[in-house]
């Protein structure tokens, strides 16, 4: 696979960015110096304290200039805790930006038609946008004080000594200059690492939500393959970083220690003429050994590590925030099969239903490109009002089908209508507020008991609230929470599976929506509870589709629909008695179960 070079929008990105927060760069790089102080200082103070102290026989005025030192640190340890808190003011707000320029970057992916992983999509927005933030700051903390405190350990050598420094900034530059090829091969290598984290999050993700399709499917040995092939790519590429990542630590090593070599060697012949005092030579060697040796393998090593990382990932998460390609990069997962008669899209006029009744004329579906479709071939009406219960093995394509009807996917062929339009080209604004889908994980955001039930209809009065939650059986959850104004969530207590599902169920049910979906939304009730939920929609006058997870959810329905392939049936319960075998069997097994 080609490696192709970083765009530039990185550093556009940072460039904007720094722009609108001039004011904290501004006072991170002013702090950044007066920390740099003691960098500066360290090596004349030494040199001082011998020539002018110690070695003069005056060690009164050794001690002064060593108090000096020891006073420099204090205040370096002063600025940087001033200079902390800047840090944060520049390192929080480029994560929030990140944050929105990955979300607007898949909102105009999708708007544009791409098709995107959803692995990838939240690998970039959690872990590649967490980890630019910890990056930088990291970078700042470290490469920022390293680079400064290298600098100024050169002109504090400088200023002690010119002969000296001239004999050791040459091995500096040297190893810096040799660094820079192999950083380079880093990052390719890197931004191969992430590619293959990439793909390997993507189609795990695919993998593990259609696992029951791919056990339906029989392809299991086909997504084991593809699996494996993932991991082996994510393994070769993070041998290759360790590889280069060695190597450079290596060269730098080396490096380091070779001006200290250089000043050994060198020590006589200017001691000997005058060149350089002793005080001179123990500044220096204090210069080298705890100032630029390690601030330089420091430095390349943060930046080997760090700097590349940081570089690579924005470098992804640029070029993801501006492409929209339509259908998947090569080598990126299975493809979804192509959508021929009702691909996803936006109409030039969103189209608005008359009314909503449901219409599926030979509809298939299937995951992947050569597997056997979960869905083929089914034909249904579900006119409006009416009540719909469906049942089937695991793996037959329940979910699937709701997924369809709320019109989060597109058959790959035959029609699926709503009012008469098809429900890819309805007004989105419009399917959202008809079509509610409710699945098995009920979903509890954090806020009051009021501001949950309302989602669906923010602008619902309190008696409408409570009457809804009546209704489906939630007046009780909402009493024992302490009512409307109780917290629930991450600020309230913890809910059992059951009450989340109340919660959902009485969020459904005071929503505007005409159609309501119900995929084993009642699993974690009691059956009496259950009924009560799915007769209070039915006596809404809502369309109802309820996924059972009992069978006596189908027992109770005007009409089901009982999913087995090629043995597909619908009907009464009392006609799917004597036609459907399953039905009779499912039936049988509930009743001699004991079941109420």
């Amino acid at each position: 696979m080609s490696e192709a070079a970083p765009r530039p929008i990185d550093r556009h990105l940072f460039a904007g960015f720094l722009r609108r927060h001039r004011g904290a760069a501004v006072a991170v790089a002013g702090w950044s110096l007066l920390e740099a102080v003691p960098a500066l200082a360290s090596g004349l103070l030494v040199a001082a304290a011998l020539d002018r102290g110690f070695l003069a026989e005056r060690p009164a005025e050794g001690f002064f200039w060593i108090g000096l030192l020891g006073a420099a640190m204090v205040f370096r340890a002063l600025m940087t805790r001033t200079l902390t808190p800047w840090l944060g003011r520049i390192v929080e707000p480029l994560r929030d930006d990140l944050v929105t320029a990955v979300a607007a970057g898949a909102v105009q992916r999708a708007a544009a038609g791409a098709r995107d992983t959803a692995g990838a999509g939240v690998a970039r927005l959690t872990v590649q946008v967490e980890t630019v933030r910890s990056l930088v700051s990291a970078l700042l903390r470290s490469a920022r004080q390293l680079g400064v405190s290298l600098l100024m350990a050169f002109v504090g050598l400088a200023a002690l000594s010119a002969p000296v420094a001239a004999l050791t900034l040459p091995p500096v530059l040297l190893t810096l200059l040799l660094c820079v090829p192999r950083l380079r091969v880093l990052a390719r290598r890197q931004r191969r690492q992430l590619r293959a984290e990439e793909r390997l999050t993507g189609v795990a993700g695919e993998t593990f939500d259609g696992i029951r399709d791919v056990v339906a499917c029989g392809a299991r040995d086909r997504v084991a393959d593809e699996l494996s092939a993932r991991i082996t790519d994510h393994r070769d590429a993070a041998r290759a970083v360790a590889r280069t990542a060695s190597a450079n630590t290596l060269l730098v090593s080396l490096g380091s220690h070779l001006p200290l070599l250089v000043l050994l060697l060198s020590a006589p012949r200017l001691l000997d003429s005058g060149a350089l005092s002793v005080g001179e030579l123990l500044g220096a060697t204090s210069y080298l050994v705890s100032g630029v040796a390690p601030a330089l393998r420091s430095l390349v090593a943060v930046l080997g590590s760090w700097g590349v990382q940081l570089a690579t990932v924005l470098s992804q998460l640029s070029r993801s925030t501006r492409e929209a390609r339509p259908g998947p990069p090569g080598g990126q997962g299975p493809a979804l099969p192509p959508r021929t008669p009702q691909t996803p899209r936006t109409p030039l006029t969103p189209l608005t239903p008359s009314s909503p009744d449901l219409s599926l004329v030979n509809v298939v579906y299937a995951y992947g490109p050569g597997a056997a479709p979960v869905i083929d071939g089914l034909s249904l009406d579900i006119p409006a009002g009416s009540h719909l219960t469906v049942v089937g093995p695991s793996g037959a394509g329940k979910s699937t089908l709701t997924t369809l009807l709320a019109g989060l996917a597109g058959p790959d062929s035959g029609r699926l209508t709503l009012g008469g339009v098809p429900v890819t080209e309805v007004d989105r604004a419009w399917l959202h507020r008809a079509v509610t889908l409710i699945p098995q994980e009920a979903y509890v955001f954090t806020g009051t008991v009021r501001d949950n039930l309302r989602y669906l209809r923010p602008q619902a009065r309190d008696t409408d609230i409570l009457a809804s939650a009546t209704a489906v059986g939630a007046r009780t959850l909402v009493d024992r929470l302490g009512g409307l104004d109780a917290p629930v969530g991450l600020d309230g207590p913890p809910l059992s599976s059951g009450e989340r599902q109340l919660v959902a169920l009485a969020r459904a049910h005071l929503s505007p929506a005409s159609i309501v979906l119900l995929d084993e939304a009642c699993c974690h009730l009691d059956p009496a509870a259950e009924e009560r939920a799915e007769r209070a929609f039915a006596d809404r006058g809502t369309t109802l589709v309820v996924v059972a997870h009992r069978i006596s959810s189908a027992l109770r329905a005007p009409r089901v629909l009982v999913l087995d392939g090629e043995r597909t049936a619908v009907g009464t319960p009392a006609q799917l008695l004597d036609s459907s075998p399953l039905y009779a069997d499912l039936v049988g097994h509930w009743v001699s179960a004991g079941a109420p």
